[in-house]
């Protein structure tokens, strides 16, 4: 075998520029390919940590409130009891977080919109200090009653900085209108789609909104030591929320405010705990994912075609070129066998070198642009959920892609490699072009 190597980076050495622009080739698909894997992965991170922080937990339980038949609301009484019993179910928690949830009326002096409003303990909120980037105020002042913490985009919008008070407008769960004034106590910068619909409270400014009991709360978030564990948690916390008498809605994988037309359809009256997992509650932009990761099968599939018509011709001219050699050897004794293993370890160190270099290559991209914190334009940051872009770098992709490429290279080097070996020895030896 070591034999077969040495004849191959000798033939390699021996054609040097067409070595060269094929490896450089090969190296070229490699390195797209771990670049593009780099921003899948970064974006997929982002998107994972931001919603996650900001809209929901690995796991969550929550639910419907129907006072009448046709009329809902998104929250969970009684959430105390429920946390106990989720401890209780769940040992590979992390930690575990509830929040309420209300869709308002933001009001300045010189505007309004309309977001989804999240009512929090920020002291019991360790997550969230890690996504979001306060510009201006101070996320502790969110401790206080009647607080507010916004968007830059938002601040912008009501023409509002840190101290302005703005008003809150919104129907209680019996379908009067309330309001409540707050204070702006933070400005957080941006966080992408998230950042465009969200603002939040203390969970007893939310509480006074919609006038609800202290034992009520929006989403029970759990987040997890291994988020792998989902699918597991989830289903065991429909067997035993069920079992301790709660009463469960069927499993639907969609974001909670999607549900409320089917929920209002239906005829019960009471409570409903829906469990739900993170991928489910953003359903709605993972197709941003979906769509970029088919993008980069198509890309890859296209430049992977190429490459590969390349090796065939490539070997095609060396066999032309090597006939009477292939011949001579031939005649001497080499078996079709060995013919056969001399061209696809040609082909395999050819591969291997060009993926390890696109592979170091590709790295050095991404590393670099990590470094440079690039900014992205604001439609893209949207879908992302962060205005900087980030490469993720996994080992098993970067080295699951240098296989992929050498094996594709060298399977595709089987065909002119097995017609060499099947040239007869006294028609290659006559051979003359």
């Amino acid at each position: 075998m070591l034999q077969l190597f040495l004849i191959a980076f000798r033939n390699l050495g021996t054609h040097r520029r067409r070595t060269l622009l094929l490896g450089g080739a090969i190296a070229g698909v490699t390195a797209l390919l771990v670049l593009l894997n780099g921003l899948s992965n970064g974006m997929q991170a982002t998107m994972l940590r931001s919603a996650t922080t900001l809209s929901t937990g690995h796991v969550n339980v929550a639910g419907f409130y129907k006072v009448t038949a046709g009329q809902s609301a998104p929250v969970v009484t009684g959430y105390p009891k429920i946390i106990e019993q989720v401890r209780k179910d769940v040992p590979e928690l992390d930690y575990i977080v509830h929040r309420g949830r209300g869709w308002v009326k933001l009001v300045s002096e010189t505007g309004s919109v309309q977001v989804g409003l999240g009512g929090i303990d920020v002291q019991s909120e360790p997550g969230i200090r890690q996504v979001l980037q306060v510009k201006e105020g101070s996320l502790d002042a969110l401790a206080e009653p009647d607080t507010v913490l916004v968007f830059e985009k938002q601040a912008k919008r009501l023409d509002v900085k840190v101290g302005d008070t703005v008003t809150l407008s919104a129907p209680t769960l019996r379908g009067t209108s309330n309001t409540v004034d707050v204070r702006v106590a933070a400005i957080a910068a941006n966080v992408g789609l998230m950042s465009d619909f969200n603002v939040f409270v203390p969970s007893q400014t939310l509480r006074s909104l919609y006038q609800l009991n202290k034992d009520t709360t929006g989403a029970i978030y759990l987040y997890l030591k291994d988020v792998k564990q989902v699918p597991a948690v989830q289903a065991r916390l429909r067997q035993t929320l069920a079992a301790a008498g709660y009463e469960l809605m069927d499993n639907d994988p969609r974001a909670f405010w999607m549900k409320f037309e089917v929920v209002n359809r239906e005829g019960w009256t009471g409570q409903k705990l829906d469990i739900t997992n993170w991928e489910d509650e953003i359903s709605f932009i993972t197709w941003t994912l979906t769509a970029l990761n088919g993008l980069t099968g198509v890309l890859i599939f296209v430049l992977l075609v190429i490459i590969c018509v390349g090796i065939m011709n490539t070997l095609w001219i060396a066999i032309r070129e090597r006939t009477r050699e292939i011949g001579t050897l031939r005649a001497i004794g080499m078996q079709r066998t060995r013919v056969l293993a001399m061209f696809v370890f040609e082909a395999l160190t050819l591969g291997a070198l060009g993926t390890l270099a696109g592979a170091v290559l590709g790295l050095a991209v991404c590393l670099s642009l990590n470094s440079a914190n690039i900014s992205v334009p604001d439609v893209v940051a949207v879908f992302i959920m962060s205005e900087k872009l980030h490469l993720a770098i996994n080992p098993g992709s970067v080295v699951g892609a240098m296989v992929f490429i050498t094996a594709c290279t060298t399977a595709i080097s089987l065909i002119p490699s097995f017609l060499a070996a099947r040239m007869k020895p006294v028609t290659a030896m006559h051979h003359i072009g």
